[in-house]
């Protein structure tokens, strides 16, 4: 039997037609199985409740020493992709806690910050395509969509705008950066093989200075 695809999941033979419920099913079930396919969006979560919960008890060093030994970075000292990684998700954190957000909303931001990520890093996602991919969740999640309960808006209009100004500054505007970070084989950016202890430092030298020219080139 032929599936039809439709915004909340796949009904047999296509859309169940509007004013219709499939044989069966009564409109509550039907809107708690489109409420669980709604919540799968940003799925799985980057971050546990129980981590969030206690990274809000946190001062700033605090967060970022919880969440380094959450997302387990253990060459800070010596790994500046690491150490950029951290910079990246704790500043996202921390900016979040100044928009007071939820738990859930919380949890979903910072999925959303490890989702981009990802995407750059297996799915070779240009800018163009990472902002286009942004849009499109901000539409799932966001005020925008035409849903059926606004119990299902994780954020609201000035969240949602907020969210988007603030990739734009963290990441977007450096995404050069973070396509050098993955991308670069190691040669090209060590310099020296006199052992792995040097081969790492000159990793962290030559690195930060692709980051310092990339940031004087935003503007920074």
């Amino acid at each position: 039997m032929s599936q039809g695809t439709t915004p909340w999941g796949t009904t047999p033979c296509g859309p169940t037609p509007a004013g219709q419920t499939p044989a069966g099913t009564t409109p509550e079930s039907e809107r708690d199985a489109e409420f669980q396919e709604h919540e799968k969006i940003l799925s799985p979560d980057f971050l546990s409740v129980a981590q969030i919960t206690d990274l809000l008890t946190e001062d700033i060093d605090g967060v970022q020493e919880k969440l380094g030994t959450f997302l387990n970075f253990k060459n800070l000292e010596t790994c500046l992709k690491d150490a950029i990684l951290l910079d990246y998700y704790v500043s996202g954190f921390l900016w979040a806690r100044g928009m007071d957000f939820s738990i859930i909303q919380y949890s979903k931001f910072m999925t959303l910050l490890a989702m981009l990520l990802q995407n750059l890093k297996t799915l070779h996602m240009s800018l163009e395509e990472s902002i286009k991919w942004l849009g499109e969740v901000m539409a799932e999640i966001g005020p925008t969509h035409l849903q059926k309960s606004e119990d299902w808006n994780i954020f609201d209009v000035k969240q949602a705008n907020a969210i988007i100004d603030y990739l734009k500054i963290s990441l977007f505007q450096h995404y050069k950066l973070y396509e050098f970070m993955f991308y670069s084989a190691r040669e090209e950016i060590v310099i020296g093989t006199e052992g792995n202890q040097n081969s790492e430092y000159e990793h962290v030298k030559v690195a930060r200075i692709k980051r310092t020219r990339l940031q004087e080139e935003d503007g920074f």
